[in-house]
């Protein structure tokens, strides 16, 4: 099984992505930089973030000491500069704390860890961790900031925050003061708590000073202007990677955001943000709602955080196949089943070919066949992952997506161990072939699934024709849309028309309930079943028979009929509807299902002669007016059917 956290195991050949954003990153020269990653879910942004972080840690640098006062641009000079890379997930905080707060403190504490061992810069980050104090004090609530601001206590979060602080608490200890200050605000116990003076540490720092009211602006600035201070002299860039911010909701993702505008465009900062740009628009649409914003303008302000825009790269037919490839050959090296050594030059040498697709070297059988060394069952995955990989990539459900491909084979695999203690044998290329059915085109799987019974062993005779046309290039039958992947899917090894395919039903039955045998019905249902099959119209015994029964088994003899005899259904004959007609007369509330298995019929094969019946079936009415409509209905069987309702009215 593979999991779905990020990695630096380059399968994709995001490598060389990392390198050039890396490399951005240093030739900034102390200078801000904020780089955006950007794709959708699944894509990979996680990983290409952590590839990028791995990156910059293995950059050369100097020693990390702090610059001399000689040199008039601490933040240019990069022979003194480390890297400090900070990873911040906004989503793990949401609902617990705000994220704005979460990324302070969490620059905070890394700037205090960075200055330990000097205690001039331990002093330093220790007011800035009091200023951040501040600023997270004041987003506590409305009350807390307008308490900060006037030097009055508003309310009561106001009068906490002033007995909390011992804000009238002055540096000489003048109790007097103090006591007439606590006797104003209303807390009589405000003059005992001295232990409590300056909670926060701000009066030091001529922060909080009731005669002079603090300016959010000029604190906010004095906050910058401390950590680029900082930074310079500790001689480090700081790196902040934001990941998982399109994993939160809107609120939390532009909190963050934010917060992020607070430490942007300091020297010695770096940012590298991972979201989906249409996840970040809506979330911005979202915050400003009723305000009619428009998409550019919420496209705007992102891009106002951005200075240098990245994608994650696209996979094409030729990525899909390798990173298949690669996760088969992973599995199979885990297991034993291929040597370590031979996955370790197809981690090389794949890689290698991709970087150089755009020369014509392209992953090829032959490429693939000499990674495996003539072993013919990982010959036979490797043909696998060639017919997956351009079905991934057309499919709209998949859209060579790496996630959604992992998961693929997640799945493929899991039903493959369930198989074995079940007494099942089957090859995992088949697995993979019908799963990929059911997650591409879910109608068309159902479709099968429906044709699926005990009577002819599991085998599906429409789909051994459908696959032998595929191949030749002919038109399909009419239950397979005549389409690229359903002509792909067809022709993808191995065939399953002469299959059982009710093994792969049974392991399917995580996506779906599967009924394709007769192991609910009761001998009387079974009899009923075979009656249905061989009436030619109505009569006693049938009726008799069909009374006898329940709805519910009266309804899976009815099925099982319908579906037993597809394979010899003209659409043109009446006696090929006597199995649901008659059902229905006994058991009215059979009519909804046995609309069911009437819709189904290819339209351009339905024959005038099965119109009158159905004419005087109530359940039948919607499906003979869509047929109506439909284009490929021929004229006479409109005919019949414009006839036929109105003598029926």
């Amino acid at each position: 099984m593979w999991h779905d956290n990020e990695t630096t195991t380059d399968y994709l050949n995001f490598g060389v992505v990392a390198d050039a954003c890396a490399s951005l990153l240093k030739q900034s020269a102390g200078e801000p930089i904020s780089i955006g990653v950007s794709g959708g879910w699944g894509a990979g942004k996680s990983s290409l973030v952590k590839m990028i972080a791995s990156r910059l840690a293995d950059l050369p640098t100097g020693a990390a000491t702090p610059p001399t006062a000689t040199q008039s641009d601490p933040a240019a000079t990069t022979q003194n500069t480390r890297y400090v890379v900070i990873t911040f997930n906004p989503w793990l905080y949401q609902d617990f704390e705000s994220a704005r707060s979460a990324l302070l403190q969490i620059v905070g504490d890394e700037v205090l860890k960075l200055a330990k061992g000097d205690q001039t810069l331990w002093n330093k980050a220790v007011d800035l961790m009091r200023r951040i104090n501040l600023l997270k004090l004041v987003q506590v609530s409305t009350e807390a900031a307008l308490t900060i601001k006037t030097g009055l206590p508003i309310g009561s979060v106001g009068k906490a925050v002033v007995k909390a602080m011992g804000w009238f608490k002055s540096s000489t200890g003048d109790a007097g003061e103090d006591q007439a200050a606590g006797a104003k605000s209303g807390d009589a116990e405000g003059s005992d708590d001295e232990g409590a003076a300056d909670y926060f540490g701000l009066k030091s720092l001529g922060i909080l000073n009731p005669a002079n009211p603090m300016s959010l602006p000029n604190e906010i600035q004095a906050f910058r202007d401390a950590l680029e201070q900082l930074l310079g002299e500790l001689g480090v860039t700081l790196v902040v990677f934001v990941d998982d911010l399109d994993r939160c909701l809107p609120e939390t993702a532009i909190s963050t955001l934010e917060s992020i505008r607070l430490l942007l465009f300091l020297k010695r900062t770096a940012f590298v943000i991972a979201a989906d740009n249409d996840f970040i628009r809506g979330a911005v649409k979202k915050h400003f709602e009723g305000t009619d914003i428009n998409d550019d303008i919420a496209t705007n302000y992102f891009d106002k955080l951005i200075q240098v825009p990245l994608h994650v790269p696209r996979l094409g037919v030729n990525e899909a196949k390798a990173y298949l490839v690669l996760l088969l050959l992973e599995r199979e090296a885990r297991a034993g089943a291929f040597a370590q050594d031979k996955f370790e030059n197809a981690k090389r040498l794949i890689p290698k070919r991709l970087s150089q697709s755009w020369q014509g070297e392209t992953i090829t059988s032959q490429f693939l066949f000499e990674l495996v060394d003539g072993d013919l069952r990982l010959q036979e995955l490797m043909q696998l992952a060639e017919g997956l990989a351009p079905l991934m990539f057309n499919s709209t459900a998949i859209s060579a997506n790496p996630r959604l491909m992992k998961r693929f084979l997640n799945t493929v695999f899991l039903r493959q161990s369930l198989a074995a203690p079940q007494g099942i044998k089957l090859d995992v290329p088949a697995l993979a072939k019908w799963h990929l059915l059911e997650r591409c085109n879910e109608d068309l799987a159902k479709t099968l699934s429906s044709l699926v019974t005990s009577d002819n062993d599991g085998e599906v005779s429409i789909l051994l024709e459908a696959e032998s046309l595929a191949a030749s290039g002919a038109g399909l039958p009419d239950n397979f849309p005549d389409e690229f992947f359903v002509r792909e899917w067809l022709q993808l090894a191995p065939a399953l028309g002469a299959r059982d395919l009710r093994p792969l039903l049974h392991l399917s039955r995580d996506s779906a309930t599967r009924d394709f045998g007769d192991d609910n019905m009761t001998p009387a249902s079974r009899q009923l079943r075979d009656m249905l099959k061989k009436a030619s119209s109505g009569n006693d015994p049938l009726t008799q028979a069909i009374r006898a029964l329940d709805t519910t088994q009266a309804e899976l003899a009815m099925v099982k009929a319908w579906q037993g005899t597809v394979t010899s259904r003209s659409w043109k004959n009446k006696t090929e509807m006597v199995m649901l007609i008659e059902p229905c007369k006994v058991h009215t509330s059979l009519g909804k299902r046995a609309a069911v298995l009437l819709a189904q019929a290819p339209a351009k094969s339905v024959g005038p002669g099965i119109i009158p019946s159905l004419a005087n079936q109530s359940w039948a009415t919607d499906v003979l007016k869509s047929w109506k409509e439909h284009s490929e209905i021929a004229g006479n069987t409109k005919k019949a059917i414009d006839l036929a309702l109105r003598n029926a009215s």
